[in-house]
């Protein structure tokens, strides 16, 4: 392949979750495909529409601005948008190391001020503005919506896969993933596995 209309992809760090190093480029969207606990170093792992097996991990910071914008149920959080973007000011034992943060969010209605401890005794604003991508299109929705419900039902597809494909046309209404979300998933067929299922 010699397209060299992105070039992102050349300095992207040999590890298994997005990193700071990243986004040095510029910021990035990403749309949440999954949600769920990690280690006791990253107990928070977020799953986004292709990334290639590099989910991100945020820091307690970044964690405490999603459930302060979002709330403290993830499963809430699939479908949902984030812009991430490398803060070069970010410190880690005392130096300026840089780190993931957010800047921008959908599904809130107001720009938001979270103000979070950074070191002992200080606090610091951080500016969480609304995030407004492509949505899907209801037409193409509704059309679609008996044959997303087959796929489900038949066990083909998880409700997770399903949403996580309509976000690469475009981001879920709360009407349409209330709708992907009402279907009921098959427990008990071959080749599936309910551990794998993605709640949403």
């Amino acid at each position: 392949m010699n397209d060299v209309s992105n070039l992102r992809d050349t300095i992207i760090p040999k590890s298994d979750q997005l990193n700071a190093d990243d986004l040095v480029g510029g910021p990035m969207n990403i749309i949440v495909s999954g949600v769920s606990r990690g280690n006791h170093d990253n107990p928070l792992v977020i799953n986004y529409s292709n990334d290639n097996g590099r989910p991100f991990k945020p820091c307690k910071t970044v964690r405490k601005i999603l459930i302060a914008a979002w709330g403290e149920n993830g499963n809430d959080w699939v479908g949902r948008s984030m812009t991430l973007f490398c803060d070069s000011k970010v410190k880690w034992a005392g130096k300026e190391v840089g780190g993931i943060r957010v800047s921008h969010l959908s599904h809130i209605t107001k720009r938001l001020q979270v103000n979070l401890q950074v070191t002992r005794g200080k606090k610091e604003p951080f500016i969480i503005n609304i995030l407004q991508p492509d949505l899907y299109p209801d037409e193409l929705f509704d059309t679609s919506f008996d044959k997303m419900k087959s796929m489900i039902e038949s066990g083909k597809m998880t409700i997770g896969q399903v949403i996580s494909k309509c976000n690469q046309t475009g981001m879920l209404s709360d009407r349409q993933l209330g709708m992907i979300n009402s279907i009921q998933e098959p427990v008990n067929i071959k080749g599936f596995n309910p551990a794998t299922k993605q709640e949403s």
